[in-house]
């Protein structure tokens, strides 16, 4: 299993009520959507290796 971090994430009651319906609506709890989120913009924006070296594009 990773190693996983614990912090604390402070977000207003709005923001946490639309990550709630928006996991809830993916089955996922909100800190595995919050996860899942930060996951796809590290990758998309290229600041996270894939942990898969098959699915690198070849130059």
């Amino acid at each position: 299993m990773s190693d996983k971090k614990n912090f604390m994430l402070r977000v207003d009651a709005e923001m946490f009520k639309a990550l709630e319906k928006w996991a809830a609506d993916e089955f996922r709890s909100v800190n595995g959507q919050i996860e899942y989120l930060l996951n796809k913009a590290l990758k998309d924006n290229k600041r996270l290796k894939s942990k898969n070296p098959e699915n690198k594009s070849e130059k």
